[in-house]
């Protein structure tokens, strides 16, 4: 995984809420075993008609939004439990999903995979979603280390909670295995003591 401290980028509002596993990835598309490609068919219900054209209405679609933050109405995630929909928000380009409420499971697939699921009051979800609708240029800083997302133009800022093991993993860039590695020698320290 890639070491994440602070992203600063453009983000793209998808102000729906209750989007489930589904929706973010169809169950048609979960034939492979590995991440690559998943991206490509992210939302692709939505992203597309029946056809294979992009839906203008659509806002991935819409030319006036970009960035590695894709902000969401409450409860992203529901749902079935595929990691495959991570797969396919990091595999878009996504590195920040803002949402006011994450489905557990969803969420630790999320940081499982290099994707940090940033939970917001609902308040400051509405402000966020506010801004990108009046300015779709508008840059979003999320600082990991700190753990603080704010609105760069100065509006407002928030705190947001993550689980200390998970913002250590993803500061590092380990998935669980390298974290043990990182830890080698503490661990054969412990087993020399025991013998």
């Amino acid at each position: 995984m890639e070491k994440f401290k602070t992203l600063t980028s453009t983000a793209i509002p998808l102000a729906i809420e209750n989007v489930d596993t589904d929706q973010i990835i169809p169950a048609r598309f979960l034939k492979a075993t590995d991440k690559q490609g998943f991206g490509d068919n992210l939302f692709r219900d939505w992203r597309y008609d029946g056809q294979d054209e992009p839906k203008a209405s659509f806002i991935l679609n819409n030319p006036n939004y970009s960035g590695s933050i894709l902000v969401a109405g409450n409860n992203f995630g529901c749902g079935s439990s595929r990691e495959h929909a991570a797969w396919a928000l990091t595999g878009f380009g996504f590195k920040v999903i803002v949402s006011s409420f994450f489905a557990d499971i969803f969420k630790g697939n999320s940081l499982n995979n290099g994707l940090l699921p940033v939970q917001v009051s609902e308040v400051f979800l509405k402000e966020l979603l506010h801004e990108l609708k009046d300015n779709p240029k508008s840059k979003i800083e999320v600082n990991l280390e700190a753990q603080t997302i704010a609105i760069l133009n100065g509006s407002r800022s928030e705190d947001f909670d993550i689980d200390p093991y998970k913002k250590t993993c993803m500061i590092n860039g380990y998935d669980d295995i390298d974290f043990l590695l990182s830890k080698r020698e503490v661990i054969e320290a412990f087993e020399l003591n025991r013998n």
